[in-house]
């Protein structure tokens, strides 16, 4: 346990000390694009020259993406069932009959348990950053068990560390402990980033705040929070309710589900396909928690995070890093536990259309650059031999396999499928088979879309209170958007997942793009208008 070799620090293949190990981490970045680029060439060519085999290819793909389509959509229904239950728990009362069990058998209250909750900002807007600490004064659990730390980039400039001053002396005696810490740009080793910030912000918390107060570091959560989370009444009672219960608490992370609805009536449709996109895939990963890794906002052990030395600081995806790092720090013997719970977050808004593409586009960009952690997952399998043979083998083809399909698959289904009629021979074009193809394919593809009643009604049932203003049809476009899900998988999806692994195949290494904050009206806190909704 507790692997201390350099590799698990590593952000690219430069970091890696020895020549070898180098070059094989470097044929591992290469990995996940070149299998995405051979499947869309290997279509192109047999298609061409194989038309029937590409053919076949193409009506097994259809079949398998139309089961995994049904597959998906009971794991969404059944994460989406098990959050409204979660929502309508009272976990604070749970915490007290949680209490009294503990007490009983000796292990202590509930009430020793201290939250660190960082939250990194950068030049986003006074309005976001207090509606968020709003959020967390409005919980249920006891704010003389929270430490918040406010982490400020000294690369945002004067205007930033204003707000942080300003927040300081409006929430400072409101939390057992309230820091604000500066993160110095331009320190080596380090990329601009959430990392670094909060790695930063962390390293302080512990010595200004956790040591000299003598807290075990068994009895802290950290939650690390993108700057926009707002957290429901009781997120820090089920939170510290799940982290009592798990069976191995300090080798557990603890994830909530992204809702990005606070700016949500805001947005344009595509905009809003993509946002409840990535709450919907996050929903059903929860009701797979073998495969759920940390995303965005999460929680997990301060012990943890101190033996680790914290998040790395050198790379872009370090919300999911942080669990890939902690499964092979400690030998595989790591997880996530899902929360069924949500966190509200912003969509990808902006002042216009065209910015608002845009800015989706790099937002998926980033996401899908979450690909530089399958080299380090396969280096560090191939560099740790106390992890059991199968989770490796496990976690290696889910890895791939999903950074391959987001790459690759909405590309297939909608538009490589017809490609074995478009460019085979004479021959083939005037066969069965050809004929049959496009009204096969459309055939399963319009019985695969039936998923999309299970997302448009879900969709509805995840808005916050419609604003003033907003007339009551706009319900039935929030129906109709779901029409956009071919173009809105592949144009902010697919292709931005693509350029992302053949970013890293080539070594072109990308920096931390910060999502601009944008919201059209002003959002008061309704964490309990959204709770009564649920119930």
């Amino acid at each position: 346990m507790g692997a201390t070799s350099a590799y698990l620090r590593a952000g690219r293949a430069s970091d890696i000390p020895t020549r070898g190990g180098r070059a094989l981490y470097r044929a591992l970045e290469v990995l996940p694009g070149a299998l995405a680029w051979a499947t869309i060439a290997g279509i192109f060519i047999s298609s061409r020259f194989a038309p029937v085999a590409a053919s076949f290819f193409v009506i097994a793909f259809d079949v398998y993406w139309l089961f995994k389509t049904v597959f998906l959509s009971i794991h969404l229904r059944a994460g989406f069932r098990k959050m409204q239950e979660h929502l309508r728990t009272d976990w604070m009362a749970r915490l007290e009959t949680l209490d009294t069990r503990h007490q009983a058998l000796g292990l202590g209250s509930w009430r020793d348990m201290y939250h660190l909750i960082i939250l990194p900002f950068y030049r986003e807007p006074y309005d976001v950053l207090r509606h968020g600490l709003d959020a967390i004064i409005a919980n249920s659990y006891p704010k003389d068990r929270m430490m918040v730390v406010l982490g400020v980039e000294e690369r945002a400039g004067p205007d930033a560390n204003g707000i942080a001053e300003r927040l300081r002396s409006e929430f400072e005696g409101k939390f057992f402990k309230f820091l604000v810490t500066v993160h110095p740009r331009d320190i080596p080793g380090e990329l601009a980033g959430k990392g670094s910030n909060e790695t930063y912000a962390i390293r302080n918390a512990k010595a200004e705040l956790i040591d000299p107060a003598g807290i075990p570091y068994e009895r802290i959560v950290v939650s690390s929070f993108d700057i926009d989370t707002v957290v429901p009444p009781d997120y820090f009672a089920i939170l510290t309710y799940h982290y009592l219960t798990a069976p191995k608490p300090l080798r557990s992370s603890y994830q909530p589900i992204p809702v990005y609805s606070n700016n949500i009536w805001s947005a344009p449709a595509f905009a809003r396909v993509v946002a409840v996109s990535g709450t919907f895939w996050q929903t059903m990963q929860q009701s797979r928690p073998e495969r759920l890794a940390t995303f965005s906002s999460h929680s997990m052990p301060f012990k943890a995070l101190v033996e680790m030395d914290f998040w790395p600081v050198n790379l872009v995806s370090e919300d999911s890093r942080i669990f890939w790092q902690s499964l092979l720090f400690y030998d595989g013997d790591y997880r996530v536990v899902p929360l069924y719970y949500p966190v509200y977050m912003d969509a990808n808004v902006a002042p216009s259309l065209w910015q608002t593409a845009k800015n989706v586009y790099k937002q998926q960009r980033r996401w899908g650059w979450g690909v530089e952690n399958v080299p380090y997952l396969l280096f560090g399998f191939l560099k740790n031999p106390r992890i059991p043979f199968r989770r490796k083998l496990y976690f290696s083809f889910n890895q791939l396999d999903g950074f391959w399909s987001w790459a690759t698959n909405a590309l297939i289904i909608f538009f490589l499928g017809w490609l074995p009629v478009l460019m085979g021979s004479n021959e083939f074009s005037s066969s069965l088979l050809a004929y049959n193809l496009p009204r096969l394919t459309r055939w399963i593809m319009t019985l695969s879309m039936v998923g999309l009643i299970t997302s448009a009604y879900i969709s509805t049932r995840l808005l916050p209170s419609r604003p003033t203003g907003k007339p009551v049809r706009i319900y039935l476009w929030m129906v109709l958007q779901w029409l956009l899900l071919p173009l809105t998988i592949t144009i902010f999806g697919a292709i931005p997942g693509l350029e992302a692994q053949t970013r890293l195949m080539f070594g072109r290494y990308m920096g931390f793009w910060v999502t601009p904050k944008y919201r059209e009206e002003s959002v008061a806190l309704k964490t309990q208008p959204r709770l009564k909704e649920w119930t």
